[in-house]
């Protein structure tokens, strides 16, 4: 049989829908063919198991999402001017590819060691972060603050509104998907003004 890159594509597609509707435990690999437009025995021959499409598609997600933040981390600026880098940069690409948020968080719950290493084998340095923030302290440019805390901080103000999405949007901002990444776009600079607030003398 022929290896059809249209049809590996639909397939991945598929499943890159069941998985953002579903999540991981509960997609199936007969939906993914169902959705697909193909019978099952045409999915295993592309893709063996639904972890293997799994793995694919968050390995394309991250594609997309570790340049940037690799090329923040590596830029020759000051702490602020990284905190501001960062929390734009995180938030953009979230905003640009919304399933991303979703993919990880089932990562997490079910895989975390290889989500650690796929972070850890992308480039990204958090040390250069850390660092930065020692340096800070150091020269009395802001409080003396735990450099993890400060990291975890940083990246939960960021996630937590694309991991509760369905909660901001309906409950708090009381609209739609525009009106969230309406509201994204301003928690850029909210975020950012927010921390570096708390953190300057």
């Amino acid at each position: 049989m022929k290896y059809n890159i249209d049809t590996s594509e639909k397939i991945l597609n598929a499943a890159t829908h069941e998985f953002e509707e579903k999540g991981y435990n509960g997609t199936r690999m007969q939906g993914i063919a169902n959705r697909a437009g193909i019978n099952k025995a045409l999915l295993h021959y592309y893709y063996k198991s639904k972890d293997a499409l799994f793995q694919i598609i968050i390995h394309k997600a991250f594609k997309v999402f570790i340049p940037q933040i690799v090329s923040v981390f590596e830029e020759d600026t000051d702490l602020f001017t990284t905190i501001e880098k960062f929390t734009s940069s995180y938030i953009d690409v979230y905003i640009k590819n919304p399933r991303v948020p979703s993919f990880i968080t089932q990562e997490i719950n079910n895989n975390p060691e290889r989500l650690v290493n796929l972070i850890q084998s992308s480039g990204v340095n958090v040390e250069i972060f850390k660092n930065k923030i020692i340096k800070a302290v150091k020269e009395g440019q802001i409080i003396d603050i735990d450099p993890e805390q400060l990291i975890v901080n940083i990246v939960s103000l960021c996630l937590f509104p694309f991991v509760a999405k369905p909660i901001v949007t309906k409950l708090i901002l009381r609209g739609n998907d525009k009106d969230f990444d309406r509201f994204m776009e301003k928690r850029k600079n909210e975020i950012s003004t927010f921390i570096i607030k708390g953190i300057r003398k």
